[in-house]
Parts: C-alpha cells; sequence; structure tokens
C-alpha cells in the first residue's frame, strides 16, 4: 500500500534510509567518516521536520510488517540546470530484499503524479554516476540523462547524473510517456 507518511514513521523512514543507504554506498565496510554522516543526516527527527515543511511531499510504501520504501519530492533544492523544474524528486529508497518487486516503481508513479498535479511539465532526480542499477531503473521509466552535478560530504565531492522525465506529451494535456502502472 502507497500511502501519505506520517509523522509516527519518522523512525521507520530514518532506519529504512540507513539501510538502503548504507547497502548501496558502503559494500566494503563502514568507517568513522560515514558513519557519521549517515547517523547524523537520516534521523527520525529530520523526517518529522520533513513532513512538517509544506515543500516537501513523503509517500510511504507499506506491507503487514511496516514500511518498506518511500519517495520524497521536494521544491527546497534549487535546481542544478537550467531545464530542472522547481520540483524533484529528492529520494526514492526501496529496502533491498524488496527491490523488484513493483514497491519501486509504484513509488515513483505516486511521485510523478504529485507532480504533475503540481503543475509540473516535468520531473528531474540526482542519482550517483555509480548506482548502475538505478540509473538503469530510472532509463526504464523513461528519465534521461541531461548533465550532472556533485554531491558533497564534508570535503568529498561524488558525481551524481541529473536525469528528467517529461510529464505530458505536446501540448501538454497528453498522460506521460510512462509503462502502465503496477496494480
Amino acid at each position: 500500500m502507497i500511502r501519505l507518511a506520517e509523522e509516527r514513521d519518522a523512525s521507520s523512514l530514518a532506519a529504512v534510509s540507513i539501510e538502503v543507504w548504507l547497502n548501496t554506498y558502503l559494500r566494503e565496510g563502514v568507517g568513522p567518516f560515514f558513519a557519521d554522516y549517515v547517523l547524523a543526516e537520516f534521523t527520525a527527527q529530520k523526517f518529522r521536520n520533513s513532513m512538517r515543511d509544506p515543500n516537501m511531499a513523503i509517500w510511504v510504501s507499506e506491507n503487514l510488517m511496516g514500511i518498506d520504501g518511500f519517495v520524497a519530492v521536494g521544491s527546497t533544492t534549487k535546481p542544478p540546470l537550467p531545464d530542472c523544474p522547481p520540483l524533484e524528486i529528492t529520494t526514492l529508497y526501496v529496502q533491498p530484499r524488496h527491490q523488484s518487486s513493483g514497491r519501486g516503481v509504484a513509488l515513483l508513479y505516486r511521485a510523478l503524479d504529485h507532480c504533475r498535479s503540481m503543475g509540473s511539465e516535468s520531473a528531474w532526480l540526482k542519482v550517483n554516476a555509480e548506482n548502475g542499477r538505478a540509473i538503469r531503473f530510472y532509463l526504464r521509466h523513461g528519465f534521461s540523462q541531461i548533465g550532472s552535478t556533485h554531491f558533497v560530504i564534508a570535503d568529498r565531492a561524488y558525481e551524481n547524473y541529473v536525469m528528467k522525465t517529461e510529464l505530458a506529451g505536446p501540448g501538454g494535456s497528453n498522460p506521460p510517456t510512462h509503462p502502465a502502472r503496477p496494480p
């Protein structure tokens, strides 16, 4: 089930974020530099603050046991390229054991529907340039790479691709050119 996040979800969102981030980016072990970053960045309080921010929207994927993924859309970040609209899909995380189950697709379409409902003609996001699995996922769902930027932690910079998709066909009235939504 996909639903809007509620404040009671904050600690689950933090835990899912830590799990996905560590699994995706730290395959060789966790040193103090990244441990400190993750524990400071992914906190229940930061998620509560995001849910209270009128410029952010977060949806969760929930199964019988709890939250297994989420997507966040915001307009708080300055777009890195002139072709990017104000709304950004800031995060799309699904627990590794639930990836390839349709949850990520359902969350992505929920985010795109939100962008469309806010009047946006396109949506954009950033993805780590070394995250081939995520890049292939976004390409399969209508995104294309339009440039790059860098994600910076302290004094370290990591290349991120900027990807964008159009939400409407010519004239702005057609539905997006994405595959059918999962049930």
